[in-house]
């Protein structure tokens, strides 16, 4: 059987008190839309439609190849939000699964388990309930004496009794599809001009169908957002998923509770987290490394085996067996081959240090390229901007830049060349040579004695 999913993403969510559409708010670094998108293909869907209404291009944008997408205008509840797929479904699915976009946590393993759950019952719809004490806002699930569902009542229209039931309609169904289209056309206008997708609940049952509840398992699962208050919940459950897994995948986190890993993160086995290190966006570390506390790695690679003590990291790659920090900034461009050791209070920015670099502290490295086994002394700067233009600079192998050393770009160092302390280099330096002073001059070439 095909399956189709609908995601609802319609909706302005005026309650998050927020020019950004409701589905794009960030849970763990990615858009609820994301999640919610990445659940449905999980749960092995092989079409995705996604239903968009307010900031319709802006979600459109998100949603990108993950989905096609159709425009409900006007809004006139979710019964009518669905209809709007059926064109494009319409003979192309057999069951049809509706979920909303706002619900991050849905897990696409449950969905699946929905999915499978339908294809085995006779009758046109499971849906999926949760039991709570507190209902948030969902509507609840209406069982008869024979312990089936006989219908779904919104928290508005319940009465004290029904009000008083645990058992919450989560808002993730799957429909078969014939069934679901000719019901749809059925729905009755509500009270509040809109066509309610929980309607076809009490179609079902007044045909005498079987209507199929399958209860979540974990209760966050339901946490839907609709405030920032509900944006926090999911936040932080998310995160603790997040770290759980990466701890069962041989990841060390020394507090869980103190440590942030977006979702989509990749981390080797053997690798230690410290406290308050945030790891962000699309990023990698690789195997055995030790990151934090105090660390910020966003949009970054890091090879095997390396340190970043209290430093931020963003745009950069290091490969193996490198240290920075602590107090350290990488900055976008900024690449760090095997074995570069970078100290405290450094930044690098757009430029190259080749393996076994070792950079002083107080030390800016912008637009360079830098050679194999250089010493950076601290407090050297690669003077690249000049008010209108970035300039580079070329270190050679093995060089020695001496303490406080301005480099004026556009400039070029050759190898195994020496600047003395305080030099302000402004001509190029042939390799093999000592320049000293303001500006510095070549004071004499250098024999192998000098380097040893």
């Amino acid at each position: 059987m095909k399956t189709a999913a609908v995601l609802l993403a319609a909706g302005r969510g005026t309650r998050m008190k927020s020019s950004l559409p409701k589905v794009l708010h960030p849970v763990a670094g990615r858009p609820m839309l994301w999640h919610a998108l990445r659940a449905v293909h999980e749960a092995g869907c092989d079409r995705v439609v996604v239903v968009v209404g307010h900031e319709a291009e802006k979600v459109r944008e998100a949603v990108g190849a993950a989905g096609q997408c159709v425009v409900q205008e006007p809004q006139l509840g979710t019964g009518h939000a669905v209809q709007q797929a059926e064109a494009l479904l319409q003979g192309e699915t057999d069951l049809v699964l509706v979920t909303a976009a706002d619900m991050p946590l849905l897990r696409g393993e449950t969905l699946s388990r929905l999915i499978e759950a339908q294809r085995a019952h006779k009758g046109p719809v499971t849906m999926l309930t949760v039991l709570a004490d507190d209902p948030r806002g969902f509507g609840r699930v209406v069982r008869g004496e024979d312990r089936r569902v006989q219908a779904i009542v919104e928290e508005a229209q319940a009465t004290p009794e029904q009000r008083a039931i645990r058992e919450l309609n989560v808002g993730a169904y799957c429909f078969s599809a014939g069934w679901l289209w000719e019901a749809l056309r059925r729905v009755p206008l509500s009270p509040k001009g809109e066509y309610y997708l929980t309607d076809t609940i009490a179609l079902a049952v007044e045909e005498g169908l079987s209507v199929q509840a399958l209860t979540l398992e974990d209760a966050s699962e339901a946490i839907g957002v609709n405030t920032r208050v509900h944006l926090a919940e999911a936040e932080a459950v998310m995160r603790k998923r997040i770290n759980r897994q990466h701890m069962l995948n041989g990841v060390t986190l020394i507090n869980p509770e103190a440590t942030y890993i977006e979702a989509g993160v990749a981390i080797g086995r053997d690798t230690v987290i410290w406290p308050n290190t945030f790891l962000q966006g699309d990023t990698t570390v690789g195997e055995g490394c030790m990151l934090g506390p105090n660390t910020l790695v966003r949009d970054s690679h890091i090879g095997d085996r390396c340190t970043v003590l209290a430093s931020v990291v963003e745009g950069a790659h290091l490969e193996e067996d490198v240290e920075i920090g602590p107090f350290a900034r990488l900055r976008k461009g900024a690449h760090l081959a095997r074995g570069v050791h970078m100290g405290n209070f450094g930044e690098v920015k757009d430029s190259y240090l080749g393996p076994g670099v070792k950079m002083g502290h107080f030390s800016y490295i912008g637009n360079a390229t830098v050679g194999a086994g250089t010493n950076i002394g601290a407090g050297t700067i690669t003077c690249n901007y000049d008010g209108e233009k970035k300039h580079p600079t070329e270190i050679g192998e093995d060089v020695f830049i001496g303490s406080d050393t301005m480099l004026v770009a556009p400039l070029k160092v050759g190898d195994r060349a020496r600047t003395g302390a305080g030099s302000v280099v402004t001509k190029d330096v042939p390799p093999d040579t000592l320049v000293v002073g303001v500006p510095a001059r070549a004071i004499r070439k250098l024999e192998s004695r000098d380097r040893d």
